[in-house]
């Protein structure tokens, strides 16, 4: 590798030539120069890592360089000819209609008859409050003994928050990933309506409960999946290193959150110890320790490592590798 125009192979090659040719050195300190040579090694192996030839994730790249690995082919962005697009289509049955007559009276003298009509369509939303009142019957005997009808399955409170809006909370949290700060803003901005931190955090913990059973499906239906690819990465919960973990394909995807990284966390998660079809992931060694499947390496990995290569040892062949890679795929 060459690092600001001196050949560090060949500096750290000399040096070890000249530590064998020098007899008179004692072993402690040819062994102390050894160390500081491997570290050297090792130190110079981490210049121009980044996320486009290592595993590094892009939010450590410094200074988060922009690099294209996109072929230039003279094309024009966007949409190219023949291109199905996508467009507004007419409602069949639109929620409201509005009649728009015509001024008769800016016609020209002459007989005329009403022809159908023409058409255009607005497609907008109304986000708006909207507050039930359940008012249930009361009837109270001789004695004082009060009789009042049943409320709907839910109705618990005097007030209370009603489903849809829990719904859009859970939405706009855990699936949009929006602040809880950004999200009480847009309830009380656009509805008037003042849904607290806790409370969307109490939205949030209903919802997981009442999505147990579908996970308990979910990872039944992965583990007889042909293939399934598997990767994890680290997040920050709470100020602390957590890792998500992720298994998917085509058809599903399955996040957990672990403190481990490792087959501990695998394991917990409940897919991979019953998975017997083919798992693509990044050659980490936890995964091989799934006898029972076969194992597939990423050739996205494959292509940052090329690319690593490529530029720290100078050889032909890991981007005619990468170029292969590509038109393979």
């Amino acid at each position: 590798m060459t690092l600001k125009s001196i050949n560090v192979e060949e500096a750290v090659a000399r040096v070890r030539q000249l530590l064998a040719d020098e007899s008179g050195l004692s072993p402690a300190l040819r062994a102390a120069i050894e160390v500081i040579l491997l570290l050297v090694a090792l130190l110079v192996e981490r210049v121009g890592i980044t996320s486009r030839n290592s595993s590094l994730p892009p939010s450590q790249d410094p200074n988060r360089p922009k690099k294209s690995r996109r072929n230039p082919d003279g094309k024009k962005p966007g949409g190219q000819p023949g291109h199905k697009g996508h467009h507004l289509a007419l409602t069949e049955h639109p929620d409201e209609i509005e009649w728009l007559p015509l001024d008769r009276s800016t016609l020209p003298a002459g007989d005329y008859q009403p022809a159908a009509a023409e058409v255009r369509q607005v497609i907008d939303i109304q986000i708006s409050r909207v507050v039930t009142e359940y008012q249930a019957e009361v009837w109270v005997n001789a004695t004082g003994q009060r009789f009042v009808a049943a409320f709907p399955t839910g109705v618990n409170s005097p007030v209370q928050y009603g489903r849809s809006l829990k719904v859009q909370a859970v939405y706009l949290s855990p699936f949009q990933l929006l602040p809880y700060q950004r999200i009480e803003d847009y309830f009380a901005d656009q509805a008037g309506i003042p849904v607290r931190a806790g409370s969307l955090v109490r939205f949030n913990a209903e919802a997981s409960q009442r999505l147990i059973p579908f996970e308990a499906w979910l990872i039944k239906k992965m583990t007889g999946e042909k293939v399934l690819h598997a990767d994890e990465t680290s997040v920050n919960i709470n100020g602390k290193k957590q890792w998500l973990h992720c298994t998917g394909n085509t058809l599903y995807t399955y996040f957990t959150v672990h403190a481990k990284r490792g087959k501990v966390a695998m394991d917990e998660a409940g897919v991979l110890p019953a998975f017997n079809g083919t798992l693509v992931h990044d050659h980490w060694k936890p995964y091989f320790g799934y006898t029972a499947m076969d194992h597939s390496l990423c050739n996205a990995h494959h292509s940052r490592e090329l690319e690593k290569v490529a530029e720290t040892e100078q050889v032909r062949w890991a981007s005619a590798m990468q170029t292969l890679l590509c038109d393979m795929n």
